[in-house]
């Protein structure tokens, strides 16, 4: 689940943000008034949302986006003319006064887009190195000398071997090797 840092200079404006949030379900991490304490929480966690308001007892909205980890995404509550004032920037925005429908679906909508981008990230394969592709290619080699196969077929046999065993390809190619005693 993502995690929600949440980051107002009065802590009773944050703390009834995330009363509203965490009775919808929502995992609240911390709550801030300074953008030094979001930036030393989001560090700890690496990917979540950040919902604050225009200024924080340290510095402006912008400067603790500029500041944040790459996976955080921002969620800026204040007043309508302060909301209007910058556009173009990534950060979605919400104006004063707040409306709980209007902050719950806007939260689940960058929830979401966290979940999704976080599926995109490990559905990528990963690059193996050198010396990984190296072993798994000798490993298709002796293979292929051994039992007569093809290099496809040699790679399809570590393939199942690899799923059937529930190791990477790496892992089932050094077993090969190290049970052939090379």
């Amino acid at each position: 689940m993502t995690g929600i840092i949440i980051a107002f200079p009065k802590m009773e404006n944050g703390t009834n943000i995330k009363n509203i949030l965490l009775r919808s379900g929502y995992q609240i991490m911390n709550v801030c008034s300074s953008g030094a304490q979001v930036l030393q929480e989001a560090h700890s966690l690496q990917e979540g949302i950040v919902v604050c308001g225009y200024r924080l007892t340290d510095m402006m909205y912008w400067e603790l986006r500029d500041y944040l980890p790459e996976g955080f995404d921002m969620l800026l509550i204040s007043s309508k003319d302060m909301v209007e004032d910058k556009t173009g920037e990534q950060i979605v925005r919400l104006s004063m006064p707040l409306k709980v429908h209007e902050l719950l679906s806007t939260v689940e909508m960058m929830v979401y887009a966290q979940e999704r981008r976080k599926k995109k990230r490990k559905s990528k394969p990963r690059k193996r190195t050198k010396e990984e592709q190296e072993l798994i290619d000798r490993a298709k080699e002796i293979l292929a000398e051994r039992n007569g196969m093809t290099e496809e077929e040699a790679h399809h046999y570590l393939q199942k071997c690899s799923m059937d065993g529930g190791n990477t390809l790496q892992e089932t190619a050094q077993m090969i090797l190290s049970m052939l005693d090379i």
